[in-house]
């Protein structure tokens, strides 16, 4: 049965936390770490277990030779071994007003999977930073690593609320969070960015603050059922409609004819998203609330190469 979408307070059941033991965030790229952890890097270092040969060159450790092929080939062929070692694994929560809507709750579903993310990384003893974001980075939590802080993660994701004062609207801004983002995480690593990506600014502008060889990205964007259904949501007839982020009203008639074209315009911005992802060589997964949380982390961000 699918795991259903619970109160804050228990972001991860603890059947759940089980059956993500057996999962690991992966990296596209070689990203050297800081200490040893259980990730196997694709960067051949010292460890017991044998991955490859090559010749050797004047300077290489005479401790790594194979004798044995040497007898047999006359030639000096050093031993590579697979190295084991932490990843850095960096999460960026949107915590804009925009995310503060829909059934399920975009903010709280994007919880869930940041504390499914930041769990998997820490059981392996890899290094986690978390980022709350909306006008810029307003608050984070740095260098967690082992078992131990999972409760402070939690407790860390369960208190961050999108801005709430609607006298005075804070309206997102990707770019400033994107640059933030960039001097903040400075150890290469995984990032993963976790929003509507609903802003007004530019979103290739805010993008290449992140795309550098030291990281790889993704961004999981996440929709509404009534994002994208604004029917089941009882948008239709004359309304007065304010945008949730910087204020704007707009007094509309909302009719099956207007409701398709607006179904078009969210697809085009989408795609629009997407592209930009695939230009900086980012990857873009997007999601809508409704799928099941369970099915989210352990089939589709499998499928899609996340987790492994």
């Amino acid at each position: 049965m699918s795991e259903q979408l619970t109160q804050p307070e228990t972001l991860l059941s603890s059947s759940f936390m089980r059956s993500l033991d057996r999962l690991d965030i992966l990296s596209r790229k070689i990203l050297r770490g800081k200490q040893q952890g259980e990730r196997r890097s694709k960067k051949k270092g010292q460890s017991i277990e044998f991955a490859d040969y090559r010749n050797y060159v004047v300077g290489d450790d005479l401790r790594f030779i194979d004798w044995n092929l040497y007898a047999r080939l006359d030639r000096l062929f050093v031993r590579l071994f697979m190295e084991e070692e932490d990843l850095s694994v960096s999460i960026a929560l949107d915590c804009s007003a925009s995310m503060d809507y829909g059934d399920p709750n975009k903010l709280l579903y994007a919880k869930r999977i940041a504390a499914a993310l930041g769990y998997l990384a820490l059981v392996h003893y890899n290094r986690v930073n978390l980022y709350a974001c909306n006008v810029t980075v307003v608050d984070h939590l740095s260098s967690l690593r082992g078992r131990r802080p999972i409760p402070r993660m939690l407790a860390f994701l369960q208190q961050q609320q999108p801005n709430s004062d609607e006298s005075l609207p804070a309206p997102g801004n990707f770019e400033q969070t994107c640059k933030k983002l960039a001097i903040l995480q400075r150890q290469p690593g995984v990032v993963i960015l976790l929003s509507d990506f609903f802003d007004k600014g530019d979103l290739s502008a805010a993008l290449r603050y992140l795309a550098a060889d030291r990281y790889d990205v993704y961004c999981i964007q996440l929709l509404s059922p009534q994002e994208t259904e604004p029917a089941s949501g009882g948008i239709i007839g004359d309304l007065r409609l304010r945008d949730m982020e910087d204020g704007d009203l707009a007094e509309v008639s909302v009719t099956a004819a207007l409701i398709k074209r607006y179904q078009k315009n969210l697809q085009a911005y989408c795609r629009h998203v997407r592209e930009q992802c695939l230009r900086r060589g980012i990857v873009y997964l997007m999601s809508e609330t409704s799928l099941p949380f369970d099915s989210l982390v352990l089939k589709y961000l499998r499928q899609r190469g996340l987790l492994g």
